[in-house]
């Protein structure tokens, strides 16, 4: 697993192919904010979701401070994910960092 800034994220999507992005916040979280391009994949389902995420395919992982996303990203990395990334400080840092009128909670 590795650990991925909001502003190196932002790089990647803006130079090439983005890799998937998965939201694991709760639904009302996601409608109030998200960084587009983002699926939401609540974290209390993710089990019963897993055949919808490739093994070699890279994913990023998101939540609103990145500790929740953490703990995804150590679980599918032990499950043989190989190429899983997760945002550090989340939704929150985006906000601050790359995109400043994202609303905030």
């Amino acid at each position: 697993m590795q650990i991925v800034s909001p502003r190196v994220l932002e790089q990647v999507l803006n130079s090439g192919p983005a890799p998937r992005l998965v939201d694991v916040r709760d639904p009302w979280e996601f409608d109030l904010c998200r960084i587009a391009g983002s699926e939401n994949i609540p974290m209390a389902e993710l089990m019963g979701r897993l055949d919808a995420l490739g093994k070699e395919d890279p994913i990023v992982v998101i939540c609103h401070h990145g500790a929740r996303s953490q703990q995804v990203a150590a679980y599918l990395d032990s499950l043989g994910y190989s190429n899983i990334m997760n945002l550090e400080g989340g939704v929150d840092a985006w906000s601050r960092v790359v995109d400043p009128e994202m609303p905030k909670y």
